[in-house]
């Protein structure tokens, strides 16, 4: 199992990106509930046959949809020796929570928050800014939010977004229960960056309502286009209005590794919470989502609770308190730390961040490749690694969306597609380590040959 996987990652280019699943394939998979046991050697051919080559491929360099890391050999040994240990990491004394606090020792630092502030690990950048409304609603309202909800206070909570923020912004608020209602959504400039002076304008207007204006999520690397918010002229914002201040730095935050790109995210470090993924940028496996909360007092309050099953001691193994499970809603967790402990530590800061610089950079010669070629157009800005462009023409909408599933079909290349100003756009997240200037041009030429397939047969239909 080990040198097939490692097989795999090595000779990735020689296979295609993703290919379409057979029906046979799907099929397979909808068996009923075994009863007797199976060899070990035949379920592992069943991954080599029907698993591995259908996956959605982000581990190829050839992969630019959505914003999934590549993942490394090194976090994927990592995830074996984690799944061998078997460690929950709800709490108790053992050195994997200190593996954890090492990390968010190094988080701390990177983001030059102060010592008092608490981190957790947790799937991913969604459940992360769920925490941290909680967390600022516990600023809000008060501890009596956990025992009598938000229906008894008397403050009705308004938060802010901008209009590229990810959906997940929403559902945190939804599933908070504040209710979607009561996130205001923000314009864009023409950069994608929330309009600053439309922001201010809506916390005046809500306050003047009788409104409780209390969180504002400002974006590091939004979804769409990879646009990163004035942070610094937000987080003055928040401190005059006493408005709890997030940054959701999905993929974007960990650009603070890398020095040329790092004074974009200034204003970063007056957060009050931060939300990111190290399974993006940072190419560690599956999934390794981070929260770090500059108050950790707050951030305790926020979810310790209680019980005689969880109680502490001085000594023994339930010794170590406060554990991880107080800064969340999970008891039951893996140990992702470890396989983030092991990428940070083989590869360096300065190798890590000189990887996303490079990812910036190829993103910029993909920018020159479009602007260099006529079919193609650039729909915007390119400010960090994402690229949004179309082919030129009539029924363009169409057309791209047509590429775009020609090109993952191929297994040349996979983009996805996103809306920008009313248009249909192929968007390639360049993300993965992997990716090289051969990968660019592998992209830009198939997407002008099926373009051009495209506008050749609607030329002839017409004609006919």
């Amino acid at each position: 199992m080990l040198d097939d996987i490692l097989d795999y990652t090595k000779h990735i280019r020689e296979r295609p990106v993703w290919q379409p699943i057979p029906r046979s394939v799907r099929d397979s998979f909808r068996q009923p509930l075994p009863q007797e046991p199976a060899k070990l050697t035949s379920l592992h051919n069943t991954f080599m046959r029907d698993i591995l080559p259908y996956s959605v491929g982000n581990v190829h360099p050839g992969f630019m949809g959505w914003a999934h890391g590549g993942g490394t050999p090194v976090g994927m040994l990592a995830e074996m020796l984690a799944g061998g240990l078997n460690a929950n990491m709800g709490g108790r004394n053992q050195i994997p929570i200190e593996v954890e606090q090492q990390v968010v020792r190094w988080v701390r630092e990177l983001f030059r928050f102060p010592d008092t502030a608490t981190g957790l690990f947790v799937t991913g950048t969604s459940m992360a800014n769920l925490i941290a409304v909680l967390v600022a609603r516990m600023a809000a309202i008060g501890t009596s939010v956990r025992r009598q909800g938000i229906g008894a206070t008397r403050k009705r909570l308004i938060a802010y977004t901008s209009a590229s923020a990810h959906s997940c912004i929403a559902q945190a608020m939804d599933l908070a229960g504040l209710g979607s209602d009561v996130l205001r959504i923000i314009r864009v400039d023409e950069q994608y960056q929330m309009d600053i002076q439309a922001l201010e304008e809506a916390i005046a207007k809500d306050k003047s309502a009788g409104l409780t204006p209390f969180f504002i999520a400002a974006t590091a690397g939004t979804v769409d286009v990879g646009a990163i918010d004035n942070l610094s002229a937000i987080a003055g914002i928040a401190q005059r209005e006493k408005v709890w201040f997030h940054v959701d730095g999905a993929y974007g935050a960990l650009a603070m590794l890398a020095p040329d790109i790092a004074p974009r995210l200034a204003g970063i470090e007056r957060a009050d919470s931060i939300a990111f993924d190290f399974h993006k940028w940072g190419q560690v496996p599956y999934d390794a989502g981070f929260v770090l909360v500059r108050d950790g007092k707050l951030h305790h309050s926020t979810f310790a609770e209680p019980a005689a099953y969880l109680r502490r001691e001085t000594r023994g193994m339930a010794a170590g308190s406060p554990w991880p499970c107080d800064y969340g809603p999970d008891l039951s967790r893996g140990f992702r730390a470890l396989k983030t402990w092991f990428t940070i530590k083989a590869y360096g800061a300065e190798k890590l961040g000189a990887m996303i610089s490079k990812t910036c950079t190829l993103a910029q010669y993909l920018k020159h490749c479009i602007e260099q070629e006529p079919a193609l157009e650039l729909l915007a800005p390119v400010a960090l690694n994402i690229v949004c462009f179309r082919y030129r023409g009539d029924h363009a909408d169409a057309v791209n969306r047509n590429i775009a599933a020609d090109l993952q079909e191929s297994g040349i290349a996979a983009p996805s597609t996103t809306t920008v100003n009313g248009c249909l756009a192929i968007r390639a997240a360049i993300v993965n380590h992997r990716t090289n200037g051969s990968d660019i041009d592998a992209l830009i030429q198939a997407a002008v040959a099926f373009g051009s397939t495209y506008i050749d047969c609607r030329s002839k239909l017409g004609q006919s």
